[in-house]
């Protein structure tokens, strides 16, 4: 039985790529992240999760068009308060697609171990999205799973980020407030 596992990074792929595995998963992961800015972020990311995948012999697929990027701002521009459900759905749409390309009839998303995300819209959006691709969406709580996985990415030493990844979650690390009207 394989899963289709959007990967937004590394760090984050730790511990949904264990989880699954220990249920009897065939993990492939699949990164597709048109939202992190900027392009020097984006290549560290990327190189993190190829370091990981080399160090644990993992299985990944690509969809690493940096290009994508233009379209996702196109998408969030102001609707900034609704950008990170718009980023979830764009993400976990095209991973869907993915899924039924190779013929895989399962995915979820390595966003769902952390804490910083919303968990419920994840959810809500994946099982969607699974409708509509006939696909299953699985919507494991993985947050629990977190501290460990940040521990496990400093000992390989992989890239450790400190934002989520688009202009806005970067703009607001460094603001204190930040006011899209």
């Amino acid at each position: 039985m394989e899963i289709l596992l959007h990967t937004c990074c590394s760090n984050c792929a730790i511990y949904p790529y264990e989880r699954f595995k220990d249920k009897g998963f065939h993990v492939i992961l699949f990164w597709y992240n048109p939202n992190i800015h900027p392009y020097t972020e984006y290549k560290l990311r990327f190189e993190s999760l190829e370091k990981l995948k080399n160090l644990w012999s993992l299985d990944v697929l690509y969809d690493a068009d940096y290009g994508e990027f233009y379209k996702f701002l196109r998408l969030v521009s102001g609707k900034e308060k609704e950008r990170c459900e718009i980023c979830y759905r764009v993400r976990l749409e095209r991973t869907a697609k993915k899924a039924n390309e190779v013929g895989i009839k399962n995915f979820s998303t390595t966003l769902l171990v952390s804490p910083y995300q919303k968990f419920d819209k994840i959810i809500d959006i994946g099982m969607q999205i699974g409708e509509k691709y006939k696909i299953n969406f699985i919507p494991e709580d993985l947050r629990e799973g977190f501290r460990k996985a940040m521990k496990t990415a400093q000992e390989l030493q992989l890239y450790r980020q400190k934002y989520c990844g688009c202009i806005y979650s970067e703009a607001e690390r460094y603001l204190r407030k930040v006011d899209y009207e």
